[in-house]
């Protein structure tokens, strides 16, 4: 299994990060500080490191260059605030291995994460056998497969998104306009018509019943609510 270090001293981002990452198959462990960090960075075998630049005791930057010259080769992406080019640089040349500002997208970190776990020929063959079953759909969401009764059905990469993003949250009501950002963006914005229309498509894949839906639910004036 892929192991994540998480060194993150923001608690509700910590455990954000680390639901999601679970979610998505990998084994996780967690420091709320840079002295933490080091110890189990050098102590424990990790496929990734993900380190906040600003942690107590020592920063990420410090973390990164101590674990490299004990030569600790973990790949390290850092997690910051700061946006400026001399900060990516400084963490860069301190051997940091990627850079990903706050605030970022989930997809996003997960893209950067599978890049370096394909430049250094990590086994992530487990992350592809996380399937799900959600009503009639047996659900792959990193494989970006489905089926029903072992017959393959088709999914848009919209609704494998969609149906994600209401799995990950399931029996929480997710309102429309929160849909319409984490699927297409701030920079894009289509109307709730478009997502009304997906989530019918949906239903005639998982409902027994689309007409009297019992796992995808909508919440009248709101939005739809999983339930598993």
């Amino acid at each position: 299994m892929i192991r994540v270090l998480i060194a993150e001293d923001e608690l509700p981002m910590l455990q954000g990060l680390k639901d999601n990452l679970e979610f998505e198959g990998y084994e996780v462990a967690t420091a709320t500080n840079g002295t933490d960090a080091l110890k189990k960075l050098m102590t424990n075998r990790f496929h990734v490191a993900l380190l906040d630049v600003m942690m107590p005791g020592l920063s990420g930057f410090d973390v990164c260059k101590q674990a490299r010259a004990k030569g600790n080769k973990t790949p390290v992406i850092m997690l910051t605030a700061k946006a400026e080019e001399i900060d990516k640089v400084l963490g860069l040349e301190l051997g940091a291995d990627d850079y990903i500002t706050k605030p970022f997208s989930l997809r996003e970190l997960l893209a950067r994460i599978r890049a370096i776990l394909r430049r250094t020929g990590a086994d992530a063959t487990t992350e592809q056998n996380q399937t799900h079953q959600v009503g009639r759909l047996l659900v792959n969401f990193t494989a970006y497969t489905a089926s029903i009764d072992g017959v393959e059905t088709k999914l848009s990469y919209k609704e494998f998104e969609i149906l994600h993003y209401l799995f990950t949250h399931k029996n929480e009501t997710v309102d429309r306009d929160e849909l319409l950002d984490e699927i297409w963006g701030t920079d894009y914005q289509p109307t709730s018509r478009t997502i009304d229309n997906f989530i019918l498509k949906l239903r005639q894949k998982i409902e027994e019943d689309p007409n009297d839906p019992r796992i995808i639910l909508t919440v009248h004036g709101i939005g739809y609510k999983m339930v598993l």
